[in-house]
């Protein structure tokens, strides 16, 4: 079952940890819990909050659970916005795979200019190399005939 996160997930999720926060304030002795500082308070809310910044726009987890097989299965498809910081090895693989996508991207925008006008040379019935031929104008006319 596909699960987009809202608002909604959002607020209740909200409401677990804060409740979670609470009940650990209430554990603690009441002398202590006036000792502590809103920078200290602030810190103790970010280490339970740990899950505060990985709200997701698509957040998919399906559990596959099998027959005959005692443990389930979980795949985990996540998409938002990265909002950490990115190691050096991080960086350079991102730089790399963006070159990846140009070199791919303009190799195939090339093959298809190359393609158009090779069509449009063949259209008008000028032969460069007389007696030879790709075949690829019989084929564009026959697709359409």
């Amino acid at each position: 079952m596909r699960q987009l996160n809202t608002s909604k997930n959002r607020k209740r999720a909200s409401l677990k940890e804060s409740e979670v926060f609470n009940n650990l304030l209430k554990s603690m002795d009441n002398t202590v819990v006036k000792s502590f500082t809103p920078q200290q308070l602030k810190a103790i809310r970010g280490a339970i909050n740990i899950r505060e910044w990985r709200t997701h726009s698509v957040d998919f987890r399906p559990t596959l659970a099998l027959p005959f097989i005692p443990w389930n299965f979980y795949v985990v498809f996540l998409f938002g916005v990265n909002q950490r910081a990115l190691s050096t090895t991080e960086k350079c693989i991102a730089a790399a795979m963006f070159l990846l996508i140009i070199f791919i991207t303009g190799m195939t925008l090339f093959g298809l200019v190359f393609l158009t006008l090779y069509l449009f040379k063949s259209w008008l019935g000028i032969d460069i190399f007389p007696e030879n031929s790709l075949g690829l104008w019989d084929e564009f006319k026959r697709f359409f005939d």
